[in-house]
């Protein structure tokens, strides 16, 4: 038997009216996933606890069956695991995302929290120059990909605030810096970083260019290093995931999960699709289980971009759940699900915690209700499944041996 999920992240949404009140979801056109809702199980998974951030580092946890409340310490651990930063004890780790900042009437409006999805090459010229001004006892940055990046604090503050960037696009960023213990030191390296990146030779190309500057870092997502049970472990079988971030990957390795490297992921819109199905295809030739994770559909409603989160709802369905639908029955005896990880509203441009639509289908079933997957779809359901551990469980047909 053949296991495989494949998460589109970000791709819920709400109702928008410039799609006559449909979801980007309803307004795609996904034929594949619609097969799948239509011959298998349809319904709603809540990948966020109750307080809980909806964050994609909790609600993948969730999804792969590792409950939130007993293995979440925070999302840069994860990210630390996936670029081979080991965390002492006492470590803290934070995410550091570069970001473009506007000022306005005196006042740093946070215009875009990726720099404009500034290239993995030029980030890493310029996190090694931060790491040799700003590094001082204690404190390290490490590259990782794009705007997504790490420092970790040695003995560092677990108790202070963070918010994360793509929460506040287009608001003063004053009221959302660091608070609490340990709050000024993080403050003041963000300060310092800003003074440092003004002339920065990346930043001066990138201008002259007409593309957005990394004018400064910003610190969130922090946690301490964390353990969780391997996914052989708890249910005996071989597994990988597949993705273009480091988050997903760094719950690949802290599952002991292979982490498998796909040329020309991005994590955006431009990402490889087609490469992603053909490695997953192949890593179920000698593998039980697979993850495919897609970041392009969260990108787009980050950004509140309508248009593309639907071609990239679109291109998900077409090119990687198409592709896995069709090679994957070559194995005869499988199961796959499709599923988004959290809601991205394009109108808020940030997550919200709602339940989720997940369709599974076991190869063979015939079609049984005509479903669409949706979100409404999913809720007419009635099938509302919140216990992760339980979700995977029921997925792989078997309990978990932890």
């Amino acid at each position: 038997m053949k296991y495989a999920i494949l998460i589109g992240d970000g791709m819920s949404d709400n109702p928008v009216p410039e799609l006559g009140g449909k979801t980007p979801l309803e307004a795609a056109k996904t034929p594949n996933m619609d097969i799948i809702a239509s011959c298998g199980e349809l319904g709603l998974f809540k990948s966020v606890p109750e307080g809980f951030p909806p964050g994609s580092d909790v609600a993948n946890l969730s999804i792969l069956g590792y409950d939130p409340k007993r293995y979440y310490t925070g999302r840069a651990p994860l990210e630390a695991a996936s670029i081979g930063v080991k965390l002492e004890k006492g470590d803290i780790a934070f995410r550091c995302n570069l970001v473009t900042l506007r000022g306005e009437k005196g006042v740093l409006i946070m215009e875009d929290y990726s720099a404009g999805h500034i290239s993995t090459e030029e980030s890493s010229e310029i996190i090694k120059t931060l790491d040799s001004a700003l590094s001082e006892e204690g404190v390290r940055f490490y590259p990782g990909k794009s705007y997504r990046h790490l420092m970790v604090w040695a003995g560092g503050s677990g108790d202070v605030k963070t918010t994360p960037p793509h929460d506040i696009s287009g608001r003063a960023i004053e009221g959302y810096l660091p608070q609490g213990v340990g709050a000024g030191k993080l403050k003041g390296l963000m300060e310092r970083s800003l003074k440092m990146l003004k002339d920065h030779p990346v930043n001066r190309k990138r201008e002259a260019g007409g593309k957005k500057r990394a004018d400064s870092i910003w610190l969130w997502g922090q946690g301490r290093a964390l353990a969780m049970p391997a996914f052989k472990e708890r249910f005996d079988m071989t597994g990988a995931i597949i993705s273009a971030v480091d988050l997903m990957n760094g719950i690949g390795v802290c599952a002991g999960l292979e982490v498998i490297r796909v040329p020309g992921v991005t994590g955006y819109l431009d990402t490889n699709y087609t490469g992603k199905a053909g490695y997953a295809l192949h890593a179920l030739n000698d593998r039980d289980f697979v993850c495919v994770h897609v970041e392009a559909p969260d990108e787009a409603g980050h950004q509140g971009l309508l248009k593309e989160k639907i071609r990239a709802i679109e291109d998900f369905d077409r090119l990687v759940v198409g592709s896995v639908m069709e090679g994957i029955k070559r194995f005869k005896d499988y199961k796959l699900m499709v599923i988004t990880d959290h809601p991205t509203p394009v109108a808020l441009k940030t997550h919200t915690s709602a339940p989720v639509p997940y369709a599974i289908y076991r190869g063979g079933g015939p079609k049984k209700n005509g479903d669409s997957f949706s979100e409404a779809a999913a809720k007419k359901t009635g099938l509302v499944k919140e216990e992760p551990l339980l979700f995977m469980e029921e997925f792989l047909d078997r309990a978990s041996r932890l």
